[in-house]
């Protein structure tokens, strides 16, 4: 604690500078959680510093992805529930240069706050750290920006950044990628961290009745359901890649199926799916039910239950499918890759 840095001036403006040092000590213990070889210091300086083992890597390639939660932290102020919103956060990183073939090194945060409630800035980077820990990576720093007049004071918003490696040959960067290839799912736990502004719409979520829809959830409220953070697959697909000649992964966010995948594959290719393979979670069953959303729209905005697709030659699937399943995966295969211009064609 900084015993003699306390300004009245700024505490009248709004900033309470020891409520920020106050946070510091309380995030202390989820931090510590994360370190790992590559940390060199502590937590509080101007800079994170990690030290980089190139050990395996003939040609380092660094890897950066940089998200926010979106309008699903409106949901966790509603819910007062803020320990899993940081998974979230560093699932939208990594999850995203996992798709390059990169593994997460480091990670650092930003929060946004009205007013700095000590605790809820630890059980937010609570969060962040499980997320790391999950991952694989350090969190070695961030910030928590207090804006008195810009936000109202129990509101906030997070960010992230992320590093990761790979060797240069390993990149994936979808030029193996072949006709006849087979494509693989990944099971997502929700609706993750995207398209929140249109569930908020579609539900009225700052009226209804969060604790509804228990019928249709399998015993989960729909705001537990909503909560559900964000599946982060790097140890699965870090032991995946490991062992199989992965072609090309896509991370299903916004934009769901028709903006994601094809993004992952070669021009001239797409990739067909099998609708009745695909199995769509409850959540977004009911979602199109209450909104009368299309079906389309639905596979154009959501995950749909498929958090991530993989690309692995057809000889390979059967096995690549086992890897991800013994760890911890619900892999199953729902199509596979074609010439065409399309994109996306599910039928």
């Amino acid at each position: 604690m900084h015993n003699k840095s306390k300004s009245e001036s700024y505490a009248k403006a709004g900033v309470d500078i020891t409520a920020g040092y106050k946070s510091v000590e309380l995030m202390k213990k989820h931090i510590a959680r994360t370190k790992n070889e590559g940390c060199l210091d502590d937590v509080g300086g101007f800079g994170g510093c990690f030290g980089l083992n190139l050990d395996g890597i003939k040609e380092p390639v660094l890897v950066a992805g940089t998200d926010g939660v979106g309008t699903k932290i409106k949901l966790a102020m509603l819910l007062d529930k803020h320990d899993t919103i940081g998974i979230d956060c560093v699932a939208m990183c990594v999850n995203d240069i996992i798709c390059c073939g990169a593994k997460p090194l480091f990670f650092l945060d930003y929060i946004a706050c009205g007013k700095n409630y000590p605790e809820k800035i630890a059980d937010i980077v609570g969060g962040v750290a499980e997320g790391c820990v999950q991952a694989g990576c350090a969190l070695i720093g961030g910030e928590t920006a207090e804006h008195p007049g810009l936000m109202p004071e129990d509101d906030y918003d997070l960010a992230g950044y992320c590093t990761g490696v790979v060797d240069k040959s390993k990149i994936l960067d979808n030029n193996k990628v072949s006709e006849g290839d087979t494509v693989i799912a990944l099971a997502s736990t929700g609706v993750h961290s995207n398209g929140f502004s249109l569930v908020r719409k579609v539900f009225d979520i700052e009226n209804c009745d969060l604790s509804a829809y228990k019928e249709e959830l399998g015993g989960k409220t729909l705001g537990e359901t909503l909560l559900t953070p964000t599946k982060i697959y790097v140890k699965s697909m870090l032991a995946l890649m490991n062992e199989i000649d992965v072609k090309a992964v896509s991370h299903i966010t916004g934009g769901g199926f028709y903006e994601n995948i094809p993004r992952s594959l070669p021009q001239g290719y797409s990739v067909k799916i099998k609708r009745n393979d695909i199995k769509v979670l409850p959540i977004f069953e009911l979602i199109a039910k209450v909104g009368n959303i299309p079906e389309r729209d639905m596979f154009n905005t959501f995950n749909m239950g498929v958090g991530m697709s993989v690309v692995v030659a057809s000889k390979d699937a059967e096995k690549a499918v086992e890897i991800l399943k013994a760890n911890g995966e619900d892999a199953y295969i729902i199509g596979q890759v074609v010439k065409s211009d399309e994109g996306v064609i599910i039928e």
